[in-house]
């Protein structure tokens, strides 16, 4: 029954799809003062997914998903990866000593990670399956874990435009944090389809995880216009505009703009007030919802980032004296790929304004112009490798007169400020977050902190997020001592009872959790554990917090209660490095040896390098009386930390005895 209702339905689709598309040519642009109120910006109405749209928009999907946005995303098998991957390839870190290697296993992709030793045995061996490939193939291919839905980028990419296997960026150079790198919210809202099942409370975890960007991305949710369409209710797109779905090409060119820049314009994103990464929708200013801030230099014109295509375009004088007339659907059509965009379309656009009248043509000599097969773009939007992105060129959307010499890259950088692309008037609040997050995730020098500190001295003291970001600022600070104080001035209980926000973003969690670490710190455990339990409650999914949680418990001699979280952690999270220490050295205490060996043992397997893990198992082999044993794992500990005196010591004890 359920199958036939899917094919009446299916056929009215295509039915209203054919009537539709007769009246889809000159379609007007809105070019009244009054916006259109389209019924999809309310909150109530639900994504309906690619495969819907295809019912009526067949010819449209087919081109669509070849675009670099249609293969954005997708299940790690060999139709998808670009990666050639052979029997030798293999990748070292030499910060960590550790090798990777991509291997398939029939139609399953894996990462083996290990390390060799002297003679070249193997002294530690990780296997993990990968389960999602990100980007079109393009210009990359990274991978993406998932441990009981929460999701991970996997410690190796491949760089298309070079054929290379590689670190991910931000890996490199002693930043390879392995299997822990947690894909969030963030990230998810630009490289995948509207993610609709991400679990508030938590950082990472996804119930659903889309195929790759979709229409509604560009056009909105489509419940409302599927609705309309089945209740009969056509409009003549010829002569009016549709307000039950967006349609990109009939707004306002600057909102037009808006939506290539939600993921076209990345860098330092501050949410604006009660907002998270759900909340734009085509058809709106970016700025209603987020802030983009990027750093600025002296110097530095030919720098920038993977994905500042609208920022570079921006800064062209062609943008700059067009009116906003000339945009990036100028050159580009989304919905086709840029691998099948004729040369031609991007030089007629460009001949548009630069072929006789008041502007001059190319002044170029004619065996340039035969050299660069006669391609703007090669010499106005040359290709140049971006600062974020490795092994990886992209043209620069600077238009501009063909740089002569690079003679200002020699010249030393000075840092101006962080500046808000979309916003030329952010308010004290949206900075004072710009130059923390700018500290925390970007680059850790102190005189972000010390801007920051001066716009959160701008906001009045009733102002509701006052509290939110000093203490931020003394997190980052270390400054434990002035949270500490500022909860005591304005009362613990008053403070609790300001963070009872539960959202996308767990900010009042994160709040709670950073006040907890302070009083901590200051010896203030009770008071600590109940902005900890705070934390979870707000965020449960977030197993840092509740890690916190049951070590500030431990503290307090409430073993068994700790432990039972712990083991809570472990469920959802059976790599948490603390989680398995912490309870292997709970289950020590209590003499359950066997619980502690299993416990203790993985967490050495899969953190390698963990000292204090190490040091339980001595404490454990020594319990067990096996010696030989307590010699090994002190071994470990000194080639960890060679400065460890104590495990010195107690080896050359152990060499001594009979």
């Amino acid at each position: 029954m359920k199958r036939k209702v899917w094919v009446v339905l299916g056929a009215m689709l295509l039915l209203v799809g054919a009537m539709s598309q007769c009246t889809r040519s000159a379609q007007p642009e809105n070019t009244s003062k009054t916006p259109v109120a389209y019924l999809n910006h309310h909150d109530s109405v639900g994504y309906v997914g690619i495969e819907t749209c295809r019912s009526c928009h067949s010819q449209v999907h087919a081109t669509f998903t070849q675009t670099g946005m249609g293969q954005s995303f997708g299940a790690a098998t060999p139709q998808k990866s670009i990666a050639s991957l052979h029997d030798t390839l293999q990748l070292y870190d030499p910060h960590l000593d550790l090798y990777y290697q991509p291997f398939w296993q029939q139609d399953s992709l894996y990462l083996k990670e290990y390390r060799l030793t002297p003679d070249r045995d193997t002294s530690h061996l990780l296997l993990q399956k990968i389960d999602y490939v990100v980007g079109s193939g393009q210009h990359t291919n990274s991978h993406i874990f998932s441990v009981n839905d929460f999701l991970y980028q996997a410690p190796f990419t491949w760089y298309a435009q070079k054929g290379k296997l590689d670190l991910p960026p931000g890996y490199e150079n002693g930043g390879n944090v392995r299997f822990a790198r947690k894909i969030g919210l963030e990230c998810m809202s630009c490289h995948n389809a509207m993610p609709t099942k991400f679990q508030t409370g938590s950082v990472n975890k996804f119930a659903k995880v889309n195929q790759g960007i979709d229409c509604e991305r560009c056009h909105g949710p489509g419940e409302a216009h599927v609705q309309k369409i089945m209740r009969g209710q056509l409009t003549d797109t010829a002569k009016e505009i549709d307000p039950s779905i967006v349609n990109p090409k009939k707004l306002p060119t600057q909102l037009q703009f808006e939506i290539c820049q939600r993921c076209h314009l990345q860098g330092n994103t501050v949410l604006q007030p009660g907002k998270n990464y759900f909340d734009f929708k085509p058809g709106q200013t970016l700025n209603e919802v987020m802030e983009i801030y990027l750093p600025r230099y002296t110097n530095a014109d030919d720098q920038f980032i993977m994905a500042s295509h609208v920022d570079r375009f921006k800064q062209s004088e062609c943008f700059k004296s067009s009116d906003l007339t000339f945009n990036c659907t100028s050159c580009h059509n989304p919905h086709i790929s840029v691998k099948e965009t004729n040369l031609t379309r991007f030089n007629n656009t460009c001949k548009n304004c630069h072929q006789g009248g008041q502007h001059f043509e190319c002044t170029a000599l004619p065996t340039e112009l035969k050299a660069k097969d006669y391609n703007c773009v090669a010499c106005h939007m040359p290709s140049s490798g971006s600062i974020d992105i490795p092994h990886v060129t992209v043209h620069d959307h600077f238009i501009r007169k063909p740089q002569k010499t690079k003679a200002q890259a020699l010249a030393e950088s000075e840092f101006i400020g962080l500046f808000a692309v979309n916003n030329p008037k952010p308010s004290a609040r949206s900075k004072a977050l710009a130059y923390l997050q700018q500290f925390e995730k970007f680059e850790a020098k102190r005189f972000y902190l010390d801007s920051a500190q001066r716009f959160i001295a701008q906001l009045d003291n009733q102002h509701p997020e006052k509290l939110r970001l000093q203490t931020y600022l003394n997190h980052l600070r270390q400054d434990f001592k002035a949270t500490t104080a500022l909860v005591k001035q304005q009362g613990a209980a008053s403070v609790l009872q300001s963070l009872t926000q539960k959202e996308p973003t767990n900010q009042h969690a994160w709040t709670a959790y950073r006040v907890g670490q302070a009083l901590k710190k200051a010896k203030e455990t009770s008071l600590a554990l109940q902005f900890y339990d705070r934390a979870v409650s707000l965020a449960p999914a977030v197993a840092d917090f509740k890690n916190k949680q049951a070590a500030t418990l431990m503290t307090l001699g409430q073993f068994t209660l700790a432990q039972t979280i712990f083991r809570e952690i472990l469920e959802e999270h059976p790599r948490h490095k603390e989680a398995l220490n912490n309870a292997g050295f709970i289950a020590l205490q209590q003499r359950s040896l066997e619980q502690a060996q299993e416990l203790l043992s993985k967490a050495v397997h899969f953190y390698p390098d963990y000292e204090l893990a190490y040091l339980n198992l001595v404490s454990l082999a020594y319990q067990q009386e096996d010696y030989a044993k307590v010699e090994q794992y002190l071994q470990q500990v000194i080639r960890i930390n060679p400065q460890n005196n104590q495990a010195q010591e107690a080896l050359r004890k152990i060499k001594l005895e009979p």
